[in-house]
């Protein structure tokens, strides 16, 4: 049970984490985002290889 109760709340901090840089780096103009290496539209793609190694 332990286990169980770790990795939901894992992977509720990973969920927190993703959607809280998305928000962060979408409220970015796009020139910075640009200078994070990130294409225009592809905010989402980006926090999710970072923050679930995909």
């Amino acid at each position: 049970m332990p286990n169980m109760i770790n990795s939901v709340r894992e992977r509720l901090n990973r969920r927190i984490a993703y959607n809280r840089t998305v928000s962060e780096l979408s409220a970015l103009p796009p020139a910075s985002q640009r200078d994070l290496g990130i294409a225009e539209g592809d905010v989402r793609k980006f926090v999710h290889r970072a923050i679930y190694g995909n």
